[in-house]
């Protein structure tokens, strides 16, 4: 099943939902994903290190922990809504996590090599859905309603958006 088919756009997650292709089905948009980790700006990471653009931002390591966190996070709402909990999802405060993660006491190696591993089995199971699975509805924070589909747009957006920040706010930091 394709974006189009998403039958309620979550709010606040559009945008992320926004940056995951089009014409690709919820598979193929995390497989395609799943290849942009595979080819990563390694150098660029390397040399990157633990700097960051601003007092307080996320070190590299802490940005990959942060999509590796909601990945799971997701991957709990997307299977429970698929099995037909009803209810309602609890939030999670970013910030916390990203702070008692401790990201910064491991390698970018590390946490990449886990996040593969973990989109991997976020495929599998996504291949294991039917549509009806695909689009039911479940209830998060604050009365937003999502599903399976629409979330799993959002995996494959998210990276998408941290990505660009690296881009175009640390990247900068480390070319010449």
């Amino acid at each position: 099943m394709k974006k189009k088919d998403i039958r309620i756009m979550p709010q606040y997650f559009d945008r992320y939902i926004a940056l995951a292709d089009d014409n690709l089905t919820v598979t193929d948009a995390l497989e395609l994903s799943l290849l942009e980790l595979e080819k990563a700006p390694i150098d660029k990471w390397k040399a990157l290190g633990s700097n960051v653009y601003a007092a307080g931002k996320w070190t590299l390591c802490d940005m990959l922990q942060h999509i590796l966190d909601t990945e799971r996070i997701f991957v709990y709402r997307i299977l429970s809504i698929a099995r037909g909990d009803q209810q309602t999802m609890a939030p999670f405060e970013e910030d916390d996590f990203a702070r008692n993660a401790m990201a910064n006491r491991r390698s970018f190696q590390e946490i990449l090599e886990e996040m593969k591993l973990v989109r991997k089995t976020t495929i599998m199971m996504f291949k294991s859905f039917n549509e009806d699975m695909l689009l039911r509805n479940g209830s998060g924070n604050n009365g937003v309603q999502y599903g399976p589909l629409a979330l799993g747009f959002v995996l494959a957006g998210h990276q998408r958006w941290h990505f660009k920040v690296l881009e175009e706010r640390y990247y900068p930091l480390v070319e010449d």
